[in-house]
């Protein structure tokens, strides 16, 4: 057992459903979709902050479990934690990402993903890596079962062999009924078992290996019936 591992990690609560966590998944990719639908060239990094707030109470969420995420042009290589750009306007041709953390029927929803305004073709083709390379990694998951420290070796592998340069500090962690950090769970690259399903976020973050942009998307790894198209 690691460092970071305890016995219960991955525990749940006496209200855990997993249909809510499934609700939760799609009700934040709801609104992470909503959300960009607003976002336009012209638009700051802090309006773009206003905007998922409106939108968020909009949608009568719970509360937040995380702060909202999003990330402008070359704030797009930041980390969860990394410093924001609020003056930042977003481009004619330029790049954006969201990540969500939202509480619906007392369950976590973390959904994110990466968007392009304009037709810079490396962004675009940054933004669709990054979800190639998420389904790709999920894919391995269920086919496998991989341990989640096995999943993003090949996550990393995989990017690079693509040419892609994976955020090896963004590494997925775990979700449940409010509040997972009581199971005291770690990162998913972490976890030296296979994930079960619909308790851990896979999150894949890319930079382009050049120019100063990448591409993050997430979702929740969960069993093949229910799995994302």
């Amino acid at each position: 057992m690691t460092a970071t591992q305890t016995p219960d990690q991955q525990a749940v609560g006496t209200h855990f459903s997993r249909d809510a966590m499934i609700h939760a998944r799609d009700k934040t990719f709801d609104a992470v979709n909503r959300i960009a639908a607003r976002i336009s060239p012209g638009v700051t990094e802090g309006q773009a902050q206003t905007i998922a707030g409106d939108v968020l109470d909009a949608m009568a969420m719970e509360r937040l479990w995380h702060p909202n995420v999003i990330r402008f042009g070359p704030g797009t290589l930041q980390t969860f934690r990394g410093p924001f750009q609020p003056d930042y306007v977003l481009q004619d041709d330029d790049i954006f990402f969201i990540d969500l953390g939202v509480v619906w029927r007392g369950h976590e929803g973390d959904s994110g993903d990466t968007f392009v305004v304009g037709t810079d073709p490396e962004m675009h083709a940054c933004a669709k890596a990054a979800r190639e390379l998420w389904a790709d990694v999920a894919r391995r998951w269920r086919e496998e079962a991989l341990s989640g420290d096995a999943l993003y070796r090949h996550a990393q592998d995989e990017a690079q062999a693509r040419g892609w340069r994976l955020n090896w500090d963004v590494k997925g962690h775990r979700v449940s009924d409010f509040p997972h950090a009581i199971y005291q769970a770690g990162k998913l690259g972490d976890f030296d078992q296979p994930p079960a399903s619909g308790l851990w976020i896979l999150e894949i973050q890319i930079a382009h290996p050049t120019r100063p942009f990448g591409a993050f998307f997430e979702d929740l790894l969960i069993a093949p019936e229910i799995a994302p198209a």
